[in-house]
């Protein structure tokens, strides 16, 4: 009975003790700014961004001379007519800015659009180094901890996965 208790214990630490965790950490954000793909997701997203501004621009204008004309034909107008522009220019403010809240908007679902495959990319590659290292958890720095002990951070062999070379410090 004492062999049967002293195999089942002996299992039984075994398995606690093969069942440990290994952490790992990773700059994500450093790796997706250093990516060449990130360039043209920036410079589409400009792109995206100026046709907004463009249509913005269109209706500020169209704003500004209403705005600018009423105040040069204001003494001459009565009061019925002053009303209608003021409700006319009220509507036009609330419009800008609706326009200006959902071009915010946009603006950021095509960056997350655009941003979607190179954080795939980044956590296919991140999938293989903590399976070749044996990691359990990959935390990402950006959460702003205390302390990092530098030993359990992918970010250089990320990098090196996805073919991306550190920039040189420059003195």
């Amino acid at each position: 009975m004492k062999l049967k208790i002293i195999f089942y214990f002996t299992i039984l630490f075994t398995t606690i003790s093969l069942a440990q965790t290994k952490t790992g950490t990773i700059d994500s954000d450093y790796i997706v700014n250093l990516m060449p793909e990130a360039k043209v997701v920036v410079k589409r997203s400009q792109d995206y961004g100026a046709k907004l501004d463009s249509s913005f621009s269109i209706k500020m204008k169209e704003y500004q001379d209403k705005v600018a004309d009423f105040r040069k034909k204001e003494k001459e107008m009565g009061t019925l007519m002053k009303k209608t522009l003021v409700k006319e220019i009220s509507a036009m403010e609330t419009d800008i800015q609706k326009y200006q809240k959902n071009g915010n908007t946009l603006m950021q679902l095509k960056q997350n659009e655009l941003m979607r495959p190179l954080y795939k990319k980044l956590n296919d590659a991140i999938s293989l180094v903590a399976k070749e290292k044996g990691y359990t958890h990959i935390l990402t720095t950006t959460n702003q901890f205390a302390y990092i002990d530098p030993k359990f951070d992918i970010t250089k062999l990320v990098m090196a996965k996805l073919g991306i070379k550190e920039p040189e410090v420059k003195k």
